[in-house]
């Protein structure tokens, strides 16, 4: 397998396993990804490692640890407004900030509101 293949296997996995709410095992393989191989948009990969650390905070009733989470994801999917690797960032920006609001709200997460990551073609 070339590098770039194993690469976008590792993006992958992590998409559909984070589409379907395994968040430990999503960032497992993104975390491989950002700590393997040196990428150009390694501070992305970094936020969506955020971003599922926090949701899978949220599922074990850390929101303290899961709005952190939240607000370092944030500061750095801005950097890639409007979309990168085809992922449309403003989505994922707009369902932070509706994560965050739910937490201050102290109402019972609606877990609707978590972004399904779809890549453009």
């Amino acid at each position: 397998m070339t590098v770039n293949n194993k690469k976008q296997e590792l993006f992958s996995r992590g998409i559909n396993l984070f589409n379907n709410r395994q968040f430990y095992d999503a960032h497992e393989y993104w975390e491989e990804l950002w700590l393997e191989y040196h990428l150009s948009d390694k501070k992305f990969i970094q936020a969506l490692i955020q971003l599922t650390v926090a949701y899978y905070h949220l599922s074990t009733g850390n929101t303290k640890g899961a709005r952190s989470l939240l607000n370092k994801s944030l500061d750095k999917m801005k950097l890639f407004i409007p979309e990168n690797r085809g992922i449309n960032v403003n989505e994922i920006i707009n369902a932070i900030y509706s994560s965050i609001e739910m937490i201050d709200s102290e109402e019972r997460f609606n877990w609707d509101i978590v972004p399904q990551l779809k890549i453009k073609i």
